[in-house]
């Protein structure tokens, strides 16, 4: 007997299960399903996102439904409009041998006359997002003041879009007799706010611990210095040929950034973020569910919602700016009972972070160093020497065959192993054999604080700059300028220190490059900007100190590089003219390498992308600097 059977769903249910393929029900359905059949009750459900929710409430709402009556018994709401028609597309799959019930999406970026239109012939269930349905309410397009069931999918994903008023106001419009399910990966305090307003004795069903991560998921972060966090993220994907992932990034501007990156080396990559059209963001989704893109580089908001089977990895390229985000980026991978892979890139100065986010998944991460290129080199050998093992022969080949041995005559087998092989594994070793080893930089967490402070990219870093409170500052109002200015979030600018006609500030070293290139030059209210790196807690700069790279500043009045006085001239390497990945034209990673033929260039390995370099995958930036992420940005144009 199949194990649905058992959970008390009708024979129409079982057929489409057996269409698609289901077999065994998951942890989150074999609780919630009984539960919601056999009674009229309120329900809240916790558990990871990939775990199987939609079917936990779609099934039994859909045996619920009366086919008979065209008007609307059930409004599911959900976060995003991915996720939207995702559930819809679900819940049709599921109903497909129900006659009669008709479900219909809501969402933003669509007509509203149209799906106005779709639900006045007649939705049972509408599937929206909280935005686009408090609209319709407020036009009256939409009556659910009837409605029998309501659903809060990815609440907690909700909430943190900043949906928690629209979310009150609908509920609000509900009949107070009704069912709601409340299904959530974690129970922040909005949730348990909203669960203890709108419900009435919610039965509970929690899959694993509260708030904990998905056991299917392993967490393993990776130490490196902040410049090379890029070169970090290609050894990495490098060393999973087989990745099919999600890149987290914490700004639009990285995202793009990244993702540009990628696939100028030669990786199938594009961006998704909120800078995107919905048309690129549907291209953007429609490639990487077909696989056709392997690296998905996506800000938190852009990727919430996404529902994408068989993801191997997440990367955190950035930690998020809120800790508790990781759940939900985690939550990507390791989906219907599958292993995944939670990878974080951070530097040193980032180490206390991981304590807090084991503290919150209730999982230990394991630290791994970066491949060395050899083992990158060697991986990549052996994928493609069972690559070829496993590859299907096309026996339209015969035909050419008497003409390829005639080309081959004389090569012994063990020879012409080799010479197949070494078509695609000589751009790896020609690559990598003379690439430094990124393992240098260990993570022990057990060292923190042990070391004397030196400037390093991965610390953090105290300026001195010459504006305070005679330009009208106090250290709340100089933090907000530096955060606007810089970009950064809110616990990146820390330790302001305001002085009368100077101040003191500190970021992490990852954001130094950054720091240094758009505030060096900027113009306040007629004044040019300076900073420049402090080497002591408490004071203005000193003669003699020197910069983040290394070398002589010249102090506070002679310029350095021997003249031009007090930041006039930054190193080379401040104005993104040595990015730490080696010269431009020998390693391509300051622009497009010319004959291109697979890799990262005619020299360089790597994945070839089938995407089209539309709009929609990588709209080009119109300047970078050679490193990007944690590199600098071009000089902001003068506000003067």
């Amino acid at each position: 007997m199949n194990k649905f059977e058992q959970l008390g769903l009708n024979e129409s249910l079982l057929l489409a299960i057996k269409d698609l393929g289901f077999e065994n029900p998951s942890e989150v359905q074999e609780k919630a399903i009984p539960v919601l059949l056999e009674q009229d009750t309120d329900l809240v459900a916790l558990a990871q996102t990939g775990t199987g929710k939609t079917a936990a409430f779609g099934f039994p709402l859909i045996q619920k439904i009366d086919t008979e009556n065209r008007s609307t018994q059930a409004l599911i709401l959900s976060p995003t409009r991915e996720l939207c028609l995702q559930i819809t597309n679900e819940i049709k799959q599921y109903s497909k041998y129900v006659n009669g019930l008709h479900t219909v999406a809501i969402y933003g970026g669509a007509s509203i006359t149209e799906q106005a239109r779709e639900i006045k012939r007649g939705a049972q269930i509408i599937v929206a997002t909280p935005g686009r349905m408090q609209d319709m309410i407020n036009r009256g397009l939409v009556n659910i003041k009837n409605i029998n069931y309501c659903i809060l999918d990815e609440a907690d994903e909700m909430l943190n879009m900043g949906f928690y008023e629209d979310i009150v106001s609908i509920l609000s419009d509900t009949p107070d007799d009704k069912s709601t399910w409340l299904f959530s990966a974690t129970m922040p305090a909005e949730v348990a706010r909203i669960a203890k307003k709108f419900m009435h004795e919610p039965a509970e069903v929690t899959v694993g611990t509260k708030n904990s991560g998905s056991a299917t998921v392993s967490h393993e972060f990776y130490c490196v210095n902040a410049r090379d966090r890029y070169e970090a993220l290609k050894r990495l994907a490098d060393a999973n040929p087989d990745i099919f992932s999600v890149v987290f990034c914490r700004t639009k501007r990285d995202t793009q950034a990244v993702a540009e990156k990628l696939i100028e080396d030669g990786y199938s990559a594009a961006a998704l973020h909120g800078d995107l059209s919905q048309a690129q963001r549907d291209g953007v989704m429609k490639s990487f569910r077909g696989r056709q893109i392997q690296m998905l580089v996506a800000t938190d908001v852009a990727a919430r919602g996404i529902d994408v089977d068989n993801i191997t990895h997440v990367v955190n390229y950035q930690l998020p700016d809120e800790i508790e985000t990781y759940n939900h980026r985690s939550g990507r991978t390791g989906r219907a009972g599958k292993l995944g892979t939670s990878i974080v890139i951070i530097t040193k100065s980032e180490l206390r972070k991981i304590s807090s986010i084991e503290r919150i998944i209730k999982q230990k991460f394991e630290e791994k160093t970066i491949p060395s290129g050899i083992e990158i080199c060697e991986i990549q050998l052996l994928h493609l020497a069972n690559k070829i093992k496993d590859t299907e022969v096309d026996h339209e080949i015969d035909n050419y065959l008497p003409a390829i041995n005639e080309v081959l005559d004389g090569l012994s087998k063990e020879e012409l192993i080799k010479k197949m092989v070494s078509v695609e594994f000589n751009r790896f070793i020609a690559y990598y054999k003379k690439k430094r080893d990124l393992s240098g930089e260990k993570g022990d967490r057990s060292e923190r604080g042990s070391e004397p402070r030196e400037i390093r990219a991965g610390d953090p870093v105290r300026y001195f700059v010459n504006i305070g409170s005679r330009d009208d500052f106090d250290w709340m109002q100089l933090k907000d300028f530096l955060k606007e200015t810089l970009e950064l979030g809110r616990d990146d600018v820390f330790k302001v220190d305001v002085k009368e006609g100077f101040s003191f500030f500190n970021t992490d070293g990852e954001h130094t490059d950054r720091v240094m290139s758009i505030l060096n030059g900027f113009s306040l209210n007629g004044r040019r900007i300076n900073v420049e790196i402090s080497k002591n807690e408490g004071s203005g700069p000193s003669s003699g100190r020197r910069d983040h790279n290394g070398r002589n500043s010249g102090g506070f009045g002679g310029g350095r590089s021997g003249g031009g006085g007090f930041g006039r001239e930054r190193s080379s390497a401040l104005r993104g003219g040595g990015s730490g990945f080696g010269p431009r034209k020998e390693s391509g990673f300051g622009g497009r390498s010319e004959g291109r033929s697979g890799g990262f260039g005619s020299d360089r390995p790597g994945r070839r992308s089938d995407a089209p370099k539309s709009e929609g995958f990588s709209s080009r930036a119109p300047r970078r600097s050679e490193s990007f992420g944690d590199s600098p940005r071009p000089r902001r144009p003068r506000k003067d």
